[in-house]
Formats: structure tokens, sequence, C-alpha cells
């Protein structure tokens, strides 16, 4: 068993090559065992396993710095720097993280939870190493689908023309969550089939010196001078190379000598190094090579036959797909936009009754936004629904786009409050603060799937930007009568009381109800009251509980200052 001689940092580069790609079974194995228990991160992981190996074959961890960018597929890297073990308590209270984090090893070298970061973080390293006269290596490692972000094309930019020693890996699955879509993605498969070119450019040199053995010197000048137009015309590649970076590759993801032997090349090159590696998602177990979006951020499921062991119920994320679809059939100007979470936001579904209705632009939320803007400017009714922790990622169109020029946007906030197992940069705890203090806004929370949809259904008519976030998951205990109309600002009375008001806003109205069953049974007479609206809050409403009862209680899922609390 190879995978017992992995026991801390660097032991890797103990085995001989047989031995690792007997490694590279075991901790597929490994990996199917623990996250068809906890659940976690599957497909990703299964694709990157020779890429890791060979990554921490070459180079050395605990002084070099790899930034995995989003950070879910660092399962690999965490069981061969020590935490095999450890892995075990992964998606549980106090285990270990499902992304990178410094606070857990140093081998961790920056906590990465959102895309397309890698590149700035792992230039900013080059450079302090440049100014602090270190001697090190940094080597960002990124997916095709990170790579349309803009920040990462920004930090390509920029890291082309600093000239510093960087390496950039660019694993290349066709995938983000979602298939790929986009310029970047024709590009890179252009740039597959790359071999043509090296092979070609072989081929000549071996001509020439069989017919001008003795003439080759002189026209080295002549091809050199022609060489750079033919590669334009052959090799989509050059994109990397006109803005600085040395290409390196395609290269089977799935070859640990050839990984090696590229990294091995790649370390004595100057300047920046961008190496194309081309893997493919759930390598290694059927089920999720052939449906690696189910597989990306898998539920506890049964190994045998992928399917879950988790019992099925609607979210929030179908019950806003399915309304979606019905107010579609009658408004012809209601459209969605993805930035690459189709499958994850309850899109798939309207994707196939309104093929031509939906838009997926690549982890992008910055122009998702903008792009709504521009929609809803020409007289179209976007709906955009994305992660509240990634909706921080597109806060200045939110503001500057959409809000100021009071568009008709309506941005559904997704996976809203304690969304637990992803961890700290996952939370959607910031949304009801940093939307609340943008004018022009209207901000709404359901508290059960019915509100929800008609919320949705209110919001399409207002042609104003409205945020609506609900949260991961089902609906709670509580079985509401309740469900009066919904008019702007306006709370609803879930249950009269004298002694006590508890004010929540969202799923955090059934935890009201509960508190409330407690608090009774202790001989205290609560009004429960649904805010329903963060922006315009209901006054009247509350002032009148307020002043009846004296005493005041708010719950809600978000930080303290900003949200229903201060509101």
């Amino acid at each position: 068993m190879q995978l017992e001689k992995i026991k801390k940092t660097n032991d890797i580069k103990k085995l001989s090559n047989k031995e690792k790609n007997e490694l590279a079974v075991e901790i597929r194995d490994y990996l199917l065992e623990i996250v068809s228990k906890n659940g976690g991160h599957l497909a990703s992981n299964l694709g990157i396993v020779e890429l890791t190996i060979a990554l921490e074959s070459v180079f050395d961890v605990n002084k070099d710095k790899i930034i995995w960018d989003v950070g879910h597929q660092c399962y690999v890297h965490k069981i061969l720097t020590g935490r095999k073990e450890s892995l075990k308590t992964l998606r549980k209270f106090g285990g270990v993280s499902g992304f990178p984090k410094v606070s857990e090893s140093k081998t961790d070298a920056f906590n990465t939870g959102h895309s397309s970061t890698s590149i700035s973080a792992a230039l900013g390293m080059a450079i302090a190493r440049d100014l602090k006269h270190e001697d090190n290596h940094v080597i960002a490692v990124i997916g095709d689908g990170a790579l349309t972000g803009g920040m990462a094309l920004e930090a390509l930019n920029h890291a082309g023309s600093m000239k510093t020693n960087l390496t950039v890996i660019l694993n290349d699955n066709e995938m983000s969550i979602s298939k790929n879509v986009g310029g970047i993605s024709l590009f890179l498969s252009k740039a597959r089939t790359r071999k043509f070119y090296t092979e070609s450019n072989r081929h000549v040199k071996n001509f020439l010196n069989k017919i001008m053995p003795n003439k080759t010197a002189k026209i080295v000048k002549f091809v050199r001078k022609i060489k750079y137009s033919i590669k334009q015309l052959l090799m989509p590649t050059m994109l990397f190379e006109d803005i600085g970076f040395r290409y390196l590759g395609p290269v089977d993801g799935h070859d640990i000598e050839k990984l090696e032997n590229i990294l091995k090349i790649s370390k004595d090159l100057d300047g920046p190094v961008l190496i194309h590696v081309v893997t493919k998602k759930g390598k290694g177990y059927k089920p999720a090579a052939e449906n690696p979006a189910k597989f990306h951020s898998a539920s506890n499921f049964d190994i045998e036959t992928g399917e879950s062991t988790k019992a099925k119920v609607k979210d929030y994320s179908k019950a806003f797909g399915e309304k979606l679809i019905e107010l579609a059939k009658n408004n012809e100007k209601i459209v969605a936009i993805t930035a690459a979470m189709k499958d994850g936001t309850g899109l798939t579904e309207f994707a196939k009754e309104f093929p031509d209705r939906i838009f997926d632009v690549g982890i992008a939320e910055q122009h998702a936004l903008g792009f709504a803007a521009g929609l809803a400017k020409n007289g179209m009714t976007p709906v955009v629904p994305i992660y509240s922790s990634f909706y921080q990622r597109g806060y200045d169109q939110v503001i500057h786009d959409i809000c100021i020029q009071n568009l008709g946007v309506v941005m559904c906030v997704d996976r809203a409050g304690i969304v637990g197992n992803d961890g700290e940069t996952h939370q959607g705890v910031f949304d009801l603060s940093f939307f609340s203090i943008i004018p022009n806004i209207t901000i709404m929370a359901p508290k059960d799937f019915e509100e929800l949809e008609n919320m949705l259904e209110y919001a399409v008519t207002l042609n104003k930007p409205v945020v609506i976030r609900y949260p991961r998951g089902g609906e709670g205990k509580t079985k509401f009568d309740i469900h009066e109309p919904i008019e702007t600002g306006k709370a609803e009375v879930i249950k009269a009381g004298e002694d006590i008001s508890i004010i929540a806003i969202g799923k955090m109205v059934d935890r009201a109800c509960e508190v409330a069953n407690i608090l009774e049974a202790d001989g205290k007479s609560c009004e429960v009251i649904n805010a329903r609206f963060l922006k315009s809050i209901d006054k009247e409403t509350i002032i009148e509980s307020i002043t009846k009862t004296k005493e005041v209680i708010t719950i809600e899922d978000n930080i303290v200052k900003g949200g229903l609390g201060t509101a």
C-alpha cells in the first residue's frame, strides 16, 4: 500500500514512478470512501490526482508556494502533506477544511475559496520574494473555468509584463461547475491541437538539415523571421506568449512522468511560464466522469451506484427555478443570467424550456450584473440568481450600473445566511448589510417556498432594483397558514402576543416560531412578526408591536451591523 507511506510532507519524493501510479489509484479509492460518507467536492479532486502528485514530487511545498484556485480541489494536496487521517473529518464540526487554510498547515500557501484569485496572489508572492531576495518557486494552479473570471485575465496581463519567475498551471478539464462556455473555452479547445504545430516545426528543421547541411546557419535568421508569423497562424496559444508568458503544453494531466518532466523544464526557465495541462474531471470513477456537475459538490452517496443516499427534498433553488419558468411563459421580457452556476441555482429546466432566454456568462459575476443592467436598460427583465458570497464580487455593478440608474434587475441571492459545510469563505452572512446601504433597492426574504414564489412574481412587475435572498436547502419545520399578498414594505404578523415582540426575516421566521413556543411554555405571550422586507422596512407594524410589548428580539442569519437588528 503506497498510501501508507505518505505520512508527512515530501514523503511523495521517496516513491518510484511505478509506485506513484499505484498511489494515484489508492488516493482515488480513498477520496471515494471519504466523500461518499461525508459529502464534499469529488469530481475536481479525482481529476487532479496525478497533477498534484507530480507537483509535490518536483517542488518542495515546505519552501515553494502552490496556490490552488478556488481551492476545492486541494484534497489530494492535503493527503500528501500529512493530513490523510484528518481528511476523514471533512465537513464535520471542527474538522479539516475543504479548502486551503493557512492556519491549518504551512503548506497551504493562501486561503482560496472563490474563483480566479490565484494568479493575483501568486504574482504578489513572487514579487515579494524578489524584493526580499529569497529563492523559491511560486505556482498558481487555475482551472480553465476560473480563467473566465476577469480578475484572472487582469493578473495574467500584469504578470506577463513583470518578467518575474512565476509558473501558472492551467488545469484544462473543459469544466468549471457546469460545462464551460464562451471564447476562452473555444480558445483552449484550439490550443489542445497544438501538437500539429510542434510536429510540423520538428519536421521542417530535419528537412532543412538534410538538403542544406552547410547552409543551415545562413537561413536561421530568415527562418526566425517567418517563425513568429507561422506560430500566429497555427498556434492559438500565442495569446499567452504575446502577453509575456512562455507557453508549455498541452500535456496529459494524467501522465505523472510527462508532468514531472515538463515541471522540471519550467523550473529552469526565466520569467513567467504557463503550463497547459489537460485533465478529466471525475477520472477513475465512472458516475463522476460522466456527470461531473452532479459530483462537483456531492452529498453522501452509494459508491456502487453513484446515487445519493440523502433523502431528496425540494429546495429553494428548485422552487425558484420552477416559478421562474411559470412567469416566463407569460412574460417574454423575462430572461435569466447565470455565472457558470446553472445547475446550482435551479436554472437547468429553465434552460431546456427557454434556451434563447438564458445566458451563461462563465465565472464572471461583475459582467453578469453589468450585462443585466444593459438588458434592463433596453426593456428586458433580467433575473440573476447568484450565491450570496459570490454577489460580493459584483458589488460595484449593483451600485453603479443597476441601482444608481434604478434599473429593473431582479437579483436573486441564493445560499444566503449560514451554509455550514463549505466554511467561512462561502457563508452568506453579509448580504443584508451590504445591500441595505444602496439607494433605490428593495430587499425581500421569504419565510417559505410559497412566499418566495409570491415575491418573485411581485419583483418582475416592479421595474426597479430588487433583491430576493433565500437559503440553501429546504423549508423549516413550521407550516405557515398565513401568506398575505406581497406589498412593498409591508410585514405580516404571524402570531399575536402581549409580552415580547419577536421580529425575524427569511428562514429565521421558522426559528422565531420555535423560540415563541419555548417562551410560551414558560408563560410568555409572544408576538411573531415576519419582516419580509428589510428595505423598506415596515415601521408602522413594528412600532405598534413594540409599543404594546415593550420588549423586542430580532432574529436574522446575517452579521449584527447593517441587517434587520440595525434597521
